[in-house]
């Protein structure tokens, strides 16, 4: 198991020193970008870029995140876990096997880390949002370090068929990841994403994307792909906030529909995504999703949080306004983002399942490197 390894203060402080500066050189420059995708007939379209359906900019100031900042270091947060992350052996037989197993691949979900997913079904070898590198930044030794190993490294994945891309923050969309997942053998698989990262994608030497607004649908072989709104915001610099949209995955294969929310605040976007789908996950065909990958962690403080970041009880509220049969907690446990210990989302996960008499098999959290075996999709 990896060390956590913590920053030294004076090298949090010199990266707040470059994200102020450039926030300041930005503003004074008075930079702006126009957007290339921009449609005045779509609401979270802006002349600028993107924004959300039901709230304002949730991105806070650099002077709100100093203030944060500099409230982490005082306090000595987060806190150390009481518990490490738990970590088991990646069934390496099973998924091998699984993923060649075509038109008889039994639905199964592996957890790599943070919101990084393998998602067997439908006959495809999907990635959510994949994370292999040390850090979680835009710097080479500064910023959020892994805590633990993937549970499957690059050379144990299966060939990957799609790779699904939620946003382009850097806990979200590594270079490292990308480009070898470009290399892989046998080629490249689709990557798919939302609107304005197929460019930096392109820029990467990548040119297996499809790029894609809210609501747009994509097919690979006979699996739907849909972006989906969520309430959130993008960036990898100082000067391009919102510049490319950011969304969730509604996948429907005929024997399985699975959702992942990327990363998220709650919003009333989620209803409207069950409303959105409503006709084609009746009982009578199979109900609602099979699998729900739901962020749990990343939430303190919420004065900072709320508004991009849900907490477990927001959680289980997205779980049933979405109907998902069954969801499982990703986005914790990997990198030191907030100021919550890495052991106590799936804590405040239990106590919110309690809350609302919802059984552990409905929501639940994985060991890194664990597989879960998922029932096809039943139709009535």
């Amino acid at each position: 198991m990896l060390k956590k390894k913590s920053a030294p203060s004076y090298q949090i402080v010199a990266a707040l020193m470059v994200f102020i500066c450039g926030a300041l050189i930005g503003h004074l420059s008075g930079c702006t970008a126009v957007n290339p995708y921009y449609d005045p007939g779509k609401p979270h379209h802006t002349e600028k870029g993107f924004k959300n359906n039901y709230s304002g900019p949730v991105s806070k100031s650099f002077l709100d995140f100093l203030k944060w900042q500099i409230h982490r270091i005082a306090n000595d947060l987060p806190p150390k876990a009481q518990t490490p992350t738990p970590v088991v052996p990646a069934d390496l037989a099973f998924i091998s096997s699984n993923a060649k197993a075509g038109a008889n691949m039994q639905p199964a979900v592996t957890w790599i880390g943070h919101a990084s997913t393998l998602v067997q079904a439908s006959g495809l070898n999907v990635l959510t949002d994949p994370v292999f590198s040390q850090r979680a930044s835009m710097f080479s030794s500064v910023g959020p370090i892994r805590t633990q190993a993937p549970g499957l490294s690059l050379e144990q994945l299966p060939r990957i068929d799609v790779v699904l891309i939620s946003h382009n923050h850097f806990d979200h969309l590594d270079i490292n990841s990308v480009v070898a997942l470009a290399n892989q053998a046998g080629g490249s698989p689709q990557f798919i994403v939302p609107l304005g990262v197929k460019p930096w994608m392109e820029n990467l030497g990548i040119s297996k994307v499809h790029e894609m607004d809210w609501w747009d649908s994509f097919m690979v072989g006979k699996v739907e792909f849909m972006l989906t709104p969520v309430q959130h915001w993008s960036a990898r610099g100082i000067t391009d906030r919102s510049q490319t949209l950011w969304g969730g995955w509604a996948v429907f294969g005929v024997d399985f529909q699975w959702y992942f929310t990327g990363d998220t605040g709650y919003s009333h976007d989620f209803i409207d995504t069950k409303a959105r789908f409503a006709s084609r996950q009746t009982q009578a065909l199979g109900g609602g999703f099979d699998l729900a990958l739901i962020a749990v962690g990343a939430y303190e403080p919420r004065w900072f949080m709320k508004e991009q970041h849900i907490n477990p009880a927001e959680a289980i509220q997205i779980h049933q306004e979405l109907g998902a049969k069954r969801s499982m907690g990703v986005h914790w446990g990997t990198f030191n983002l907030t100021d919550e210990p890495l052991d106590q989302p799936p804590k405040d996960l239990a106590m919110a399942r309690q809350a609302v008499h919802l059984e552990e098999d409905a929501f639940f959290v994985l060991a890194v490197g664990e597989t879960r075996k998922l029932p096809v999709r039943s139709l009535r």
